[in-house]
Parts: structure tokens; C-alpha cells; sequence
């Protein structure tokens, strides 16, 4: 396990050991699609930051290393997206971690497409995986980024919709999202979940699920 460290200098968070954890299906057959646009996220937060998948553990994909001065374990979860709670609730209980210390990023219907919302809490907002984490660690005391997903038009099933690939033609934006997004992890493991909302969220009209 790393240990933890606090900064002698500059300002002192209250955490500086994270979970930070993308929530997807493991598979080729779902990769590069919507719902899996919390692996896309913590795939380019490890990039960006020099970070690598090495290893198995709690039935997750599993990096340890340095981000923005804390100690950091990113997870890609692969009970499926459902059963994400089960690894979550393994890995924090390894690593001797609270919910205060997990951070989910995942995709979120309810947001417009490129919408990033950061949150220090909340509700599920009817999100599957999000409300497996709630149940098996007891608590929604965590923070989250969510990715908006929703398109500019009508769609049919949800459930339909989230497992289908993100087109050729969205590639640029989808760059732009999962780059915002990594930043948006920075700033909340460096400047604290208050910064980060005023930074990096926008207002999303038409959102019909808000977390309190």
C-alpha cells in the first residue's frame, strides 16, 4: 500500500489518498460505447498523468501512482455495470479508504452531450452503476464527474441508446470531453470537489434529474 503524505507546503486537504474509478462493461463488444465513457475518462486521466493498468485486483483493473501530489488508485471495474458496488466497496475496504476518498467519473444521460458536472454527493440520478456503489459501500457521501451523453435529438429506449457505439463523427468532441474530464479529476484531487464544481461545471438546460 502507498502511504499517505501530507504537503508541507501550500494548502492541506482533508484527502490525499483517492479511489478514482471510470465505470463502464469490461468486453470488446462495449467498448467505445456510451456507457462506457467512464473507462474512456480514467483511461486518458491515466495517460495524462503517466499512469498504468498493471495489475488484477477486487475484480477490478487497477493503477497506483501519483496524481496532483496525492496517492491515487485508478479502477476500471469488471463485475459489469450493475455490479460495479462490488468491486468498489473491495477496493476501498484493501486500501483502507471511506467514501469521502472514492471519486466516480461515468456517463449521465440526464447532461447534454460534452456536459461536464462535478459533484461532491448526491443521489444516483437513476444511474445503474452509481446506484450499486451507493448500496454496497452505504454511503453517497463520494464525489463524482458525470459526462453528459445526452443527444441534441429524440431517442427511444435509454437502456438502448447507452450500449450503442459513439459515432466516427463525434470523435473530436469526445477527445475534448475525456481531456476536460481528466483535468477536472486534477483539480479536484489538487483544489478540492467546491473549486473544481465552480470551474468546470456548466448549466445544462433541460436537465430533468439534479442531485442536491
Amino acid at each position: 500500500m502507498l502511504p499517505g503524505e501530507v504537503l508541507a507546503a501550500g494548502p492541506v486537504l482533508s484527502q490525499q489518498r483517492w479511489l478514482i474509478a471510470g465505470l463502464g462493461n469490461p468486453g470488446s463488444a462495449y467498448e467505445g460505447t456510451w456507457h462506457n465513457l467512464g473507462f474512456l475518462a480514467v483511461d486518458r486521466l491515466a495517460q495524462a498523468n503517466g499512469l498504468r493498468f498493471s495489475r488484477r485486483e477486487c475484480q477490478a483493473l487497477v493503477g497506483a501512482g501519483k496524481l496532483a501530489g496525492a496517492n491515487v488508485w485508478l479502477a476500471k471495474p469488471q463485475t459489469f455495470m450493475n455490479l460495479s458496488g462490488v468491486s468498489l466497496a473491495r477496493l476501498l475496504e484493501k486500501y483502507e479508504l471511506e467514501p469521502a476518498n472514492l471519486l466516480l467519473i461515468y456517463d449521465d444521460l440526464d447532461l447534454p452531450w460534452t456536459h461536464i458536472r462535478v459533484r461532491p454527493k448526491g443521489s444516483s440520478g437513476g444511474h445503474k452503476g452509481v446506484q450499486s456503489a451507493i448500496r454496497e459501500i452505504g454511503s453517497s457521501e463520494f464525489a463524482r464527474v458525470r459526462l453528459g451523453i445526452r443527444p441534441d435529438h429524440e431517442i427511444g429506449d435509454g437502456a438502448e441508446f447507452v450500449l450503442s457505439p459513439i459515432r466516427r463523427g463525434q470523435a473530436k468532441e469526445l477527445d475534448e470531453l475525456l481531456d476536460a474530464a481528466s483535468r477536472a479529476v486534477e483539480s479536484i484531487v489538487s483544489e478540492g470537489v467546491d473549486k473544481a464544481m465552480a470551474r468546470f461545471n456548466r448549466r445544462a438546460p433541460g436537465s430533468k434529474l439534479e442531485e442536491e
